[in-house]
């Protein structure tokens, strides 16, 4: 059996993935999908990137609980799903990802300011409900995944300089005053790591108030949100 695939986790609240395999497959067929300047393509094709790195990271034995890794990956990731299928039926998606969904054929925003808006949106808001929701999952508290949550996000930033990288335009194509480079240097995958690790453990604290962990949740909602509508000015 693939090694991806041995650590089969409960269906959660969505039900729809259940191994890093599943999570592959689903971000495939968004592929195929999309056309690939649609600025939620673009995201979607840097995330599968990241799930393929950590899945090959798995098969390969690199983490030291891998049961953990794949449940924090599959919990995490039904965030993002859940996201897209409630856009497509017609439904609201959280704040943090309306954004992403309402500028993704705007001529103006280019696509390194697409994929760093899903991220945003990502570990702004889905990062700190998926080591709750792994927690849950396992039977154990944040400080039980603080290593591998720690592997896990040193691949994230090694990738996001690729990300960056690629998707930046080239010197022939941007100037120093350009506002892309403002935009693109502003935001922070470590810093919003950071800050998602500190709110999974104030909502693990808080789950036993749930009126309180809502609101909490809410707010972090509401604040990647704004982040997303700035990271996605038209620059063009």
């Amino acid at each position: 059996m693939d090694r991806i695939e041995q650590f089969a986790i409960p269906a959660g609240a969505a039900g729809a993935v259940t191994d890093v395999g599943a999570v592959i497959e689903r971000m495939r067929a968004f592929r195929s999908d999309w056309p690939p300047e649609d600025g939620v393509a673009v995201f979607n094709q840097v995330y599968l990137t990241v799930t393929e790195a950590v899945g090959r990271h798995i098969a390969d034995g690199a983490f030291t609980d891998q049961e953990a890794v794949s449940a924090l990956d599959v919990r995490f990731a039904e965030h993002y799903l859940a996201a897209v299928d409630t856009a497509v039926s017609g439904d609201r998606p959280p704040e943090c990802w309306r954004p992403l969904f309402q500028y993704r054929r705007h001529p103006g925003v280019r696509p390194l300011q697409f994929a760093l808006a899903g991220i945003n949106a990502h570990i702004g808001h889905d990062l700190a409900l998926a080591v709750v929701d792994t927690c849950r999952t396992l039977d154990c508290s944040p400080p039980d995944l603080k290593e591998e949550f720690d592997r896990v996000g040193d691949l994230l930033v090694l990738l996001e300089e690729q990300i960056r990288e690629d998707l930046m335009p080239g010197p022939d194509l941007l100037q120093v005053a350009d506002p892309l480079i403002h935009l693109a240097g502003a935001w922070s995958l470590e810093r919003a790591r950071e800050a998602s690790w500190s709110a999974a453990r104030m909502l693990w604290q808080l789950r036993g108030v749930p009126p309180l962990a809502e609101e909490f949740r809410a707010r972090m909602d509401a604040g990647a949100g704004l982040v997303g509508r700035f990271l996605l000015t038209p620059c063009r």
